[in-house]
């Protein structure tokens, strides 16, 4: 490791830091040290997830050496008494005192349970892993109990969690103190989903309230964004924000994650099956009593209770059907208050608000539990969602909250369109309550008394607009640079196809035969240019489809598979991994010239995966993702706008923050190719809008002056052969190109309201690297597993131990022997300057957990820990003549 001194902070770093890395680091400890909110942003492949995490820590642990000299010191001058008291408050602020010292908690929050997953990958390679650290997760992802488990619903399953943690009859949460003290989780220092879930089934205890407890005593809190930002969720998992530090990575789309948190929709027919539930728990009441013990029904609340409830809610329902509204589907909006008076018209006001919500939670829990196993009895979900929405809107009762609600609130009406509905066959009517201002949100956040909150992201610029709507005050800013050299980006804008047809993906134009013929044959004559791995990214999925099927019939489809296959981007979840790995396939096989990946921005290819290297040698852009124009959410939030400005310079007027809107979504598809300081790819904008100003200054920094027309297709055509021969000769091969570990996950899922649990996906391995005197042959690129791959001819033998030997000294005392799933690319680690396992030590151990049986396994795990000790080649050669020639016969 390296130490840097940035701004008086010696700094643990893997390697020499570049400039920019320096840069940002000393933002980070300059938000910490001065308790300033900050603006951080830095592209993708400059190494920001690794050089936050080292900053910050890095600060945390002088802060924490700080304190406690300044303790001792106090205690060597003081008396008795002074040390009796300061071991009680020590005893009653948690085992690290951490609130008596003053200590603050690192929050670090990401969108989905991939990203933070690999953030904990990043700081197990740190050298602060021996820091404690804990993730939150969601009862989706961490249960084991199988009654919990088995429940389709999610909200069921946390009725029924919180019901059997209650009444104690959950014996996986009754061994957590036990397992708590048995298994000192003091002494493991950073505990990730996967681990604790794997010690939960191991040692009977429950991984979710683990996790809870955990935090307590970490130094280090991983989370989504919903756990952070919602009210509720913190409230339930016992989340302080007092004095601590919140980070929120890959927060360009933060704005949207705070008005979403604060907003809601509720339908007419939610409310009808709302006062069905009710009467179905009045007749529960009244005519099964006898069907359950005492203890096993919530007796909060009585007959009398559910009558004044139905009663208010028929009254609810009959107040939604009398509101004038437009048929249409631009439908009617009201101001925010408005959802007062409705509500108030019910009896529902601020009076007894609180009474009508406790009585819904119990209502939930009661219905959840008298339900049991069967799937046809109402469970309590149109109750949930309307005691939901009343937290929401009765968050506060303060004048000054009212009068926030109404400048950044809107109540939208509309008649539902029966083809988006998958369950009505009847029209009903729609009540959306949204929150138009991500500042809303944010003051909560800051309400709360925090030290300072840290945005960062790839894609956060222009950061002035950004500052003004989250109402932060002078807060720390940077706009980083990135690491690559101008000689590993081609960026060029195509504004006309072969054929001169102009290329404007405009709304007009979309379902134009000529433009989408020469959208095609442009992508047709790039794909031949292109090496390796091409994506391409459309505005949205109907317009990839519309422009997919005209291609098909006219045969241009096939003309481009000639070339490269072509994979698209699925709705679900299963399919979409089967689809990545066939591509990463694709790209490694001897005898095709890669493949394409064609999809959409915003959508899941777009977010978070890493196409590094061969698998992404250039992305193409289709157009421009702007909203839909006509929806009334994006016609009311562009007023919004328009309104702040009139009274704020400061604020984005509503036609800029739409153009703002699709270049932040453009400036994520194309962070997808260029993932690290050796990477080199061609970045080609099919559209003749790119050349518009107000377009091209929205892109990110880093590209704008790397951005060239070209006049026609013979000129980007000489472009990319001869930057793609200079490249390849140029610039060194990256070991990524060669040989990969690939996590497909989606990334675009979000997380759900109570658990925010990501949508999960498979993890697929692809191996595919050459044999050769200094490496170990996984496998070609098909499908088969890697135990079959493995060459087991004793003739071999030799070839494998000579690669063992190299892998070997790759392996750190502190290193847990397991696959790191898909470790950033970010981290830039030059060669020969990091002390962590490479790449080819990670492939290789993979490779051997899975070939060998489990108890082999742990044996040349064994052998591995014995070389650590004693550095004895010979006696680690003699033993892997066992193991192999064993595995052998």
């Amino acid at each position: 490791m390296i130490s840097t001194n940035i701004n008086g902070i010696d700094v643990q770093f893997p390697f020499e830091p570049y400039d920019i890395q320096k840069e940002y680091m000393s933002k980070v400890i300059e938000c910490l040290s001065r308790e300033q909110n900050g603006l951080l942003e830095s592209p993708t492949g400059t190494g920001k997830t690794l050089s936050l995490l080292c900053a910050s820590l890095a600060w945390l642990e002088t802060k924490k050496t700080q304190f406690q000299l300044e303790q001792k010191t106090m205690l060597d001058k003081g008396d008795e008494f002074v040390k009796t008291l300061n071991d009680q408050l020590r005893e009653n602020s948690g085992r690290t005192g951490k609130s008596f010292l003053g200590l603050p908690t690192i929050i670090y929050a990401s969108r989905t349970h991939s990203q933070l997953s690999q953030a904990v990958s990043e700081m197990k390679l740190t050298a602060y892993n021996y820091m404690k650290a804990c993730v939150i997760g969601s009862r989706e992802q961490m249960c084991i109990h199988p009654q919990v488990v088995a429940e389709q619903n999610n909200q069921t399953k946390i009725t029924l969690c919180n019901l059997k943690v209650k009444t104690r009859s959950c014996h996986f949460y009754n061994g957590l103190q036990r397992n708590k003290e048995e298994l000192e989780f003091g002494k493991a220092k950073i505990v990730d989903i996967e681990d604790m879930i794997s010690l939960g089934k191991k040692h009977k205890f429950c991984p979710y309230f683990m996790a809870k407890e955990l935090k307590s005593s970490a130094d280090i809190i991983f989370m989504p964004y919903n756990y952070l930002i919602e009210p509720k969720f913190r409230k339930n998992l016992g989340i302080q924000l007092a004095n601590n530090i919140i980070i929120l990575d890959e927060a360009h789309n933060i704005e949207r994650v705070c008005e979403d948190s604060a907003s809601f929709q509720i339908k007419s027919t939610d409310i009808a099956l709302a006062i069905e539930e009710v009467t179905v728990a009045m007749k529960k009441l009244t005519e099964e009593p006898i069907m359950f013990d005492d203890e096993d029904i919530p007796k909060d609340f009585s007959a009398e209770d559910l009558i004044v409830l139905k009663q208010m809610l028929l009254d609810l329902e009959k107040e939604f059907d009398v509101v004038p509204i437009n048929t249409g589907p631009e439908g009617t909006s009201f101001g925010g208050l408005f959802i007062f008076e409705l509500l108030e018209k019910a009896g529902i006001k601020d009076g007894n608000n609180k009474i009508i919500i406790n009585l819904l939670e119990k209502l939930v829990e009661y219905l959840s539990v008298t339900a049991g196993d069967n799937a046809f009895q109402r469970k309590g979900t149109a109750l949930k969602l309307l005691e939901d929405s009343l937290r929401i809107i009765f968050a506060e009762v303060s004048n000054e909250y009212k009068c926030r609600i109404e400048t950044s609130y809107k109540v939208h009406m509309a008649i539902e369109d029966l083809k988006f509905s998958k369950s009505s066959k009847t029209a009903c009517k729609i009540l959306n309550f949204w929150c138009l201002s991500p500042g809303f949100g944010m003051k909560m956040l800051q309400d709360e008394g925090i030290r300072c909150c840290i945005l960062t992201s790839g894609t956060l610029a222009p950061l002035k607009p950004l500052i003004t709507e989250l109402e932060f005050t002078n807060p720390i800013h940077l706009e980083n640079s990135h690491v690559i050299k101008d000689n590993q980006i081609c960026v060029r804008i195509i504004s006309n196809g072969p054929d001169n047809e102009k290329l404007s993906c405009t709304y007009h134009n979309r379902g134009n035969e000529n433009y989408m013929r020469s959208l095609g044959s442009t992508i047709m004559n790039i794909t031949r240019l292109i090496p390796n791995g091409l994506l391409i990214f459309f505005p949205s999925y109907p317009i990839l489809n519309s422009c997919m099927n005209y291609w098909q019939k006219q045969g241009i489809w096939s003309n481009i598979c000639q070339f490269k296959p072509i994979y698209t981007e699925p709705r679900d979840k299963v399919s979409f991994s089967n689809a990545m790995v066939e591509y990463y396939e694709k790209i490694k096989h001897p005898d095709l010239k890669g493949a394409i990946f064609m999809g959409v921005c915003r959508g899941k290819i777009s977010e978070g995966l890493d196409f590094a290297d061969n698998n992404g040698r250039a992305v193409l852009i289709v157009g421009l993702p702007y909203p839909p124009l006509k929806d009334p959410r994006v016609v009311l939030k562009k007023k919004y706008l328009d309104h702040c400005k009139f009274t704020n310079a400061e604020y984005i007027a509503g036609d800029k923050w739409y153009t703002l809107e699709a270049c932040r979504a453009v400036n994520q598809a194309i962070g997808r190719v260029i993932r690290h300081k050796n990477d080199y790819g061609a970045i080609l904008l099919l559209d003749e809008r790119f050349n518009n100003y107000n377009i091209k200054s929205q892109l990110s920094g880093w590209l704008r002056n790397r951005i060239k027309p070209v006049q026609n297709f013979g000129e980007l055509t000489r472009d990319l052969r001869l930057f793609f021969k200079n490249a390849s000769e140029q610039l060194p091969l990256s070991n990524n190109s060669q040989k990969k570990n690939y996590v497909i996950q989606d990334e675009k899922s979000e997380y759900n309201q109570e658990n925010c649990t990501p949508i999960s996906n498979g993890t697929y391995n692809c191996f595919g690297f050459n044999s050769s005197e200094n490496s170990i042959n996984i496998g070609d690129s098909s499908a088969s597993s890697c135990s079959n791959s493995i060459n087991t001819k004793k003739g071999n033998l030799e070839r494998y131990k000579r690669g063992i030997e190299k892998q070997i000294s790759g392996i750190t005392k502190r290193m847990k022997i397991r696959l790191i799933p898909n470790a950033s690319n970010e981290t830039s680690v030059p060669e020969n300057e990091v002390n962590v396992l490479s790449e080819d030590t990670k492939e290789y151990i993979a490779m051997v957990r899975k070939a060998f049986d489990v108890e082999t396994f742990k044996c040349f795990v064994s052998l591995l820990k014995s070389y650590q000790m004693n550095k004895n080649i010979e006696d680690m050669k003699a033993e892997l003549d066992k193991i192999f020639y064993h595995d052998m016969l």
